[in-house]
């Protein structure tokens, strides 16, 4: 396979999906914002609150809009340029997309017309029950989605049969209830949360500044305050058990993540700040609080986390019986009733995938030599610079939006909404949880190289038979169109928020404001 086509169908992949993930977030989060404000509105009667929820919804609908077109190019993407992952692993990778289309999808695009044109409708509680399914719906996608993004983190439930020569389920239970599906489903929504309540606080703060719509905007901030706060909370508290999910799981990825090149006595420490040398195998300038790293991981203090150098022999280890693997497959593809092959393969087969990862090299696994079967055991550390700054970064952030709605979260309280400081603070700050979460992806995905599969399909064997102009065609056609879309989707944005929530309605009075009296003589 030309290497060219294999790093062009990821950049291909890459940009889709990241772009595509602009919006999924916001809608995760806005959607439950939206049945509290609508909650509000059903207990207090007080239509600034109907007013409110709708004016938001507007900004939902938009999103939403964008977020279903953009995933639609994702899935055809599997058939189109991943079609060999598709045959391989489809029967499993399959089944939980197919669910979320069938199930979470169609119950979140029936009652989003419902929510949208049933105000005069339905009852208020009627109204209300369908904003919740929205909700609901749609983070039934984000389960589904996540579930068959976990099970190429962690393929637990399936195997591989040589006499079809693909991967089978063999529990869908686990794949269901896989740890590390579970642990980034709570963390990933979680970060949707605070996008959908940065949202809300940066364009409460525009208006706050602009000094209109105060009422509006002073409520909406309460919300946004409130809802931020937790959701920032629990994303740190689930980002430390996504941690500790990858310590049993994906060990490379958590000791790139750290730029741990060698395994330290437990517990170890965790790196702050250091600078990864590639060449030489080591951290410069690294500075680490001892302990912390230790007790995350492992939640011990004797268990050690395992530096990538001897991972990468475990990794030589797995290839070696990888290639036994390969040799007992080929034998059953020849005779599959040849039952010494059977026998190998049963105490061999989980290590198949390191043995295709020598594909890469030479055609033949079994004829690899002891520096080509080291080289591809040493393909299995990922990119370390990209993992160690992009996690720091990420938790950079994290840890600011903590401070950002604790500190909204006081001010609201004491109704000290007109803090100019805070005002712009709040503003600007709506790009970084966006920031945070296309990091979380490249986490996600380039600490899984070299793999497609975790341990069971190379990600260089998984494309499809393309070639590179191909490729540049599409890759230029969808920058195109997306860029096109993204004009789009922030005009409208920018269009709904100067016209503001009374658009359609008489100017509200603002907080202390007295309605015009006549004057008499």
């Amino acid at each position: 396979m030309d290497p060219g086509v294999v790093d062009l169908s990821r950049l291909q992949f890459a940009l889709t999906a990241m772009y595509h993930f602009l919006f999924v977030p916001l809608t995760l989060g806005l959607s439950f914002m939206l049945f509290i404000m609508e909650s509000v509105y059903v207990m207090t009667g007080r239509a600034i609150w109907k007013t409110i929820t709708q004016f938001w919804g507007l900004l939902f609908g938009i999103n939403f809009v964008l977020g279903v077109a953009t995933g639609l190019t994702m899935e055809f993407q599997f058939g189109t340029n991943w079609s060999y992952f598709s045959h391989y692993v489809g029967d499993i990778f399959g089944a939980p997309l197919a669910i979320e289309g069938l199930m979470a999808f169609f119950l979140e695009a029936t009652f989003v017309g419902l929510m949208f044109f049933g105000w005069e409708r339905l009852s208020k509680l009627g109204h209300l029950f369908v904003t919740f399914m929205v909700a609901l719906g749609t983070n039934l996608s984000a389960l589904w989605i996540l579930i068959a993004n976990g099970w190429m983190q962690n393929p637990v439930g399936s195997a591989f049969n040589p006499e079809t020569m693909r991967m089978e389920v063999t529990s869908f239970f686990d794949v269901m209830f896989n740890p590390i599906a579970q642990a980034k489903f709570v963390h990933t929504v979680s970060a949707g949360y605070v996008i959908g309540a940065a949202f809300v606080l940066g364009i409460s703060a525009f208006y706050l500044l602009r000094k209109r719509h105060v009422a509006f905007a002073r409520r909406s901030m309460t919300v946004a305050a409130a809802f931020g706060l937790a959701s920032s909370l629990s994303v740190v508290v689930l980002g430390d058990e996504s941690g500790y999910a990858l310590t049993d799981n994906q060990r490379m990825k958590l000791a790139a993540i750290e730029a741990m090149w060698h395994t330290e006595p437990a517990p170890a420490g965790l790196t702050l700040f250091g600078m990864p040398n590639v060449g030489e195998r080591r951290t410069d300038f690294a500075v680490s609080v001892p302990w912390v790293l230790g007790i995350i991981a492992t939640r011990s203090f004797d268990r050690e986390v395992t530096g990538m150098s001897e991972l990468v022999l475990l990794a030589q280890e797995r290839i070696e019986s990888g290639r036994l693997a390969f040799g007992a497959v080929e034998a059953l593809k020849a005779d599959p009733n040849d039952q010494a092959a059977r026998a190998v393969f049963a105490q061999h087969g989980r290590d198949l995938g390191y043995g295709l990862l020598l594909t890469r090299y030479v055609a033949d696994p079994r004829q690899a030599t002891p520096e080509q079967i080291q080289r591809a055991a040493w393909d299995t550390v990922p990119d370390v610079p990209v993992m160690f700054w992009a996690f720091r970064i990420m938790a950079g952030i994290g840890f600011l939006m903590i401070a950002l709605f604790a500190t909204a979260f006081v001010l609201c309280s004491l109704r000290r909404f007109e803090d100019r400081w805070f005002l712009r603070c709040a503003l600007w700050a709506m790009p970084l949880p966006w920031i945070a979460a296309q990091l979380g992806w490249v986490l996600a995905e380039t600490g899984r190289q070299p793999w497609s599969i975790e341990g069971v399909l190379p990600t260089f064997l998984g494309v499809s038979s393309l070639t590179r102009t191909d490729l540049w065609i599409t890759i230029t056609g969808f920058t195109l169109i997306y860029g096109i879309l993204a004009v789009i989707e922030v005009g409208l944005i920018v269009r709904t928020v100067k016209k503001g929530p009374y658009a359609s309605h008489e100017p509200q009075p603002g907080p202390g404001d007295l309605p015009a009296t006549p004057v008499t003589a």
